[in-house]
This record gives C-alpha cells, structure tokens and sequence, in this order.
C-alpha cells in the first residue's frame, strides 16, 4: 500500500515541486494550502507523515503541529524561512520531528521523509527508568509489567514522559492533552493523576510523577 504525504503549504510553486518530487518516489500526496484545511484532511486521511509550512496564511505552523500532536504521532516535518536557533528548538518541542530551512532542494526533503518513515515504522519507544511507552502501539508497562491506562491516562503519561523532569503547570496540561476544553476550575487533571499514581505503584512505581506546590506535575527522572 502506497504510504500518504500530507503537504500543507500556501506557496502553489513549492507545492507542486515537492509533490512531484514526493510521487516520482512512490508516495501518494494530499495538499492543503492553509491550516484548517490541512487538520481537516489529516483526520480524514491520517496521513503517514506532514510536511507543514510554518508561515500559513491562517495559523502559524508551530500552532498547527501542536494541534495535529494532541491527537496523532504522525512525523511532521517543518519548512521554515527563520534560521534561528531558539525557533528551531520551539519548533521542535511544538512537535515537530524535524525541520527544513528554505530554500531547500527537494531531494533532501524526500530523504528526510524516508528517514522519518523509516524510524515510525520501527516504532517510537519513550524509555525512563523501567517505565516504557510505545506511543504507535499505544502501549505502557513497567519493569516488564503492563500498566492498563484509560486512553486520556495514556496520553497523559505521554505528554509528560516526552521531556522528562520538566514540570508542566495545570493550564499547560488542560491545553495539550484536554484541547483546553475543561471547565474553569476542574479538579480532572489531579484526579487522572491520582488514578495514574495508583496504577503504577501497584507495579512498585513509587513517586513516578511528582507533585510540584503551586506549580503543576512531572515525570521523575531516574
């Protein structure tokens, strides 16, 4: 079966390049020109990989690799015209997999997106400690033991276990994994990790996820 690209990008000219590039290598395409459209045909289609403009005429880019990144872990490969580095690092913990600086020449975008395939078909493994994610197969255990997670649990454990040690306030985490869609005040967030603490100390994985006073939660480094 033919692996889909998903390009969303304003500028027809780079469109057509990179989709001609991309289908001469074997890959089907599907092109947005803006951000709507591309998150529309990327839950319509869930797309192998994106390839994602950051200057869109309605969203940034960086905004929409958040959104496609609460719901998917589909690669996303970024073109950008910004050189600097603290952009780069925002794209990157935006969730972006990788990024391309234009000009670019289309054989190197067709390599990267071989190289970001490769890696999702070996399957992405979140490893800390003896706590081991694979979000693609949507499956976490410890020390050798599943852990049986709800779905908003698993993609909780997630969000935090992709940058370890680093504590991320209760708004941050209403907004990235709830879509900011909790009522003023909810006590969701405390209550997913209490249910989440619990499980995993079933499994003797004591203090885990920490409880920063005042600030949020993170996941213990080892």
């Amino acid at each position: 079966m033919e692996q889909c690209i998903l390009i969303i990008e304003d500028n027809p000219d780079i469109t057509r390049v990179v989709q001609y590039e991309l289908e001469q290598a074997g890959y089907r395409v599907l092109t947005a020109p803006d951000g709507v459209s591309g998150l529309t045909l990327a839950r319509e289609h869930n797309p192998d990989l994106v390839i994602l403009d950051l200057g869109l005429p309605d969203f940034d880019g960086a905004e929409i690799a958040r959104r496609l990144r609460r719901t998917s872990n589909v690669p996303i490969i970024i073109l950008t015209a910004l050189d600097a580095v603290e952009r780069k690092v925002s794209l990157l913990e935006a969730g972006a997999d990788d990024y391309l600086t234009k000009p670019f020449h289309p054989e190197e975008l067709v390599a990267r997106v071989k190289v970001q395939l490769r890696h999702q078909q070996h399957g992405e493994v979140i490893a800390i400690g003896g706590l081991e994610i694979h979000p693609q197969k949507r499956y976490c255990q410890y020390s050798g033991q599943e852990v049986r997670l709800s779905p908003k649990e698993f993609d909780l454990l997630t969000f935090l276990a992709r940058q370890p040690g680093r504590v991320y306030s209760r708004e941050e985490i209403e907004r990235e994994v709830w879509n900011g869609e909790l009522p003023q005040n909810s006590n969701v967030v405390d209550v997913h990790m209490a249910n989440m603490r619990a499980k995993l100390r079933d499994l003797d994985g004591y203090g885990l996820i920490r409880t920063v006073r005042g600030i949020g939660y993170a996941l213990k480094t080892p």
